[in-house]
């Protein structure tokens, strides 16, 4: 596959950790369009790697999570494209996924390593899987047991329970499952593995989680009926599904957009517009967050052809806010987001509080503690919680030392916007890891009205 090249930030040097200095904007406003969704790519890359024929994607997120999800299906038989129109091309491997000749790496991609997992675990296949070393520190059993119930072998290599992962797939029979945790990851893995099963599958959620895999199957022709907080799928049995090429159209990262979302929230009168950008309302809690916090939302649908899910452009106004309380059911839907919500947090007025996301401990980094810190040194009052945390704002941002990223790009990219709103330059180490969901960060807080040195 032909990657695309990368505007190189200020100061850096090729394949080097790197920092930067953001330095305090007068206003964020603008308009802009954000990279394709990072959860869908990663699913249609996955899928038209499975389907017989050529499929073109329009907006497949060219960052380096999705192009590992792509190098690994085709390391299973499927080949890709990358078009002058930007565009990408894949052709399937009809449902034969083929022997890789070695391990797959997928670099820090959760995403590709669970649902993969998923999709081998009912092909005749013996293959392995790892990652870099933050995700070789991601939990992998809540794959691994409901995986070996259907009827596969896993085996987590890594010193914890963790990946590296041999997937040895075999014979697989539905199950009926409770996920012990929100989690559209393994929900999607058990849902990719159920194609393969014979028998009927149920997945129970604890609560709703990101249905992308779902809607698409769905899209293309595969049967799921949802029932609440339950999923029924029959299975294929070995044979899988039989599925055709066509044109996906991805809409914008929703993820992505937040940041810009929240840095326009929080300067009255300001006013940014993300252009078709997914409106899944699975994705869209923050909005509500935004509401609750004094911000004026405003949405308008896009029925752009082949668009694989809703979609549409969010303005958002800013206003002096509040402090809000975000738990509960909203959490699951709002799990990335929760770094920038903290952010939003630090600027708002009064208290905030995030609670009931102990998931975010396990994330690229453990969010929680990695944010705290950071907020601290920014001036911020934080009382740090076993699920969340409690944000008191300061009277001025003044940084107080350099901020990390802990090698996770939401914490990179979330205290990045907060830098904006400080007294002084803010120093941002080891920004490299914001090219695995969002290479054009940096340039799109310029056109925003932001100054990166």
């Amino acid at each position: 596959m032909t990657e695309p090249s990368a505007k190189r930030k200020p100061g850096t040097l090729p394949g080097v950790p790197v920092s930067c200095i953001v330095h305090p904007a007068e206003g964020i406003a603008g308009s802009i369009s954000v990279p394709g969704d990072k959860s869908i790519s990663h699913r249609v890359g996955m899928i038209a790697g499975l389907a017989s024929g050529i499929s073109v994607v329009k907006n497949y997120l060219q960052s380096e999570d999705c192009i590992s999800t792509l190098r690994a299906m085709e390391a299973l038989g499927a080949r890709t494209y990358a078009l002058e129109t930007g565009e990408l091309q894949i052709e399937g491997n009809g449902g034969r996924m083929m022997q890789p000749a070695g391990m797959l790496d997928v670099g820090n991609s959760g995403t590709t390593i669970r649902l993969l997992s998923g999709l081998l675990a009912g092909q005749s296949l013996d293959v392995e899987l790892t990652g870099d070393e933050s995700l070789r520190n991601r939990p992998m059993k809540r794959i691994k047991e409901p995986l070996e119930k259907m009827g596969a072998k896993v085996t987590l290599t890594g010193e914890k329970e963790t990946a590296p992962i041999r997937i040895q797939g075999g014979h697989l029979k539905a199950i009926d499952y409770l996920l012990p945790m929100a989690s559209a990851q393994v929900k999607s893995c058990l849902l990719l593995a159920g194609l393969y099963a014979e028998g009927k599958m149920i997945i129970t959620e604890p609560a709703q989680t990101r249905d992308h895999t779902e809607r698409l199957f769905k899209t293309m022709g595969i049967p799921v009926d949802v029932r609440g907080l339950q999923l029924h799928m029959d299975g294929l049995g070995p044979k899988g599904p039989s599925l055709d090429a066509r044109t996906f159209a991805i809409p914008g990262d929703f993820s992505s957009a937040a940041f810009w979302l929240v840095a326009a929230a929080a300067r009255p009168g300001q006013t940014v517009t993300i252009r078709n950008v997914g409106l899944n309302p699975r994705r869209t809690a923050l909005l509500d967050v935004l509401k609750r916090a004094g911000a004026t939302v405003s949405i308008s649908s896009s029925r752009e052809d082949d668009l694989v899910e809703e979609a549409g452009d969010i303005t958002v106004t800013g206003a002096e806010l509040t402090g809000v309380t975000v738990e509960g059911d909203e959490i699951p839907n709002l799990i990335d987001e929760l770094p920038i919500v903290a952010v939003l947090g630090a600027l708002a007025s009064g208290r905030t509080e995030i609670r009931d996301a102990a998931e975010l401990r396990v994330k690229e980094s453990d969010r929680i503690q990695c944010m705290a810190e950071n907020l601290v040194k920014m001036g911020v009052k934080i009382e740090e919680k076993p699920d969340g945390m409690i944000i008191e704002p300061p009277g001025e941002l003044i940084p107080q030392a350099g901020l990390r990223s802990y090698g996770d790009h939401r914490i990179a990219m979330s205290m990045a916007v907060l830098a904006l709103f400080a007294k002084e330059p803010v120093v941002i180490h080891n920004i490299a890891c914001v090219d695995t969901s969002y290479p054009e960060f940096w340039s799109h807080m310029e056109a925003l009205g932001g100054h990166v040195g």
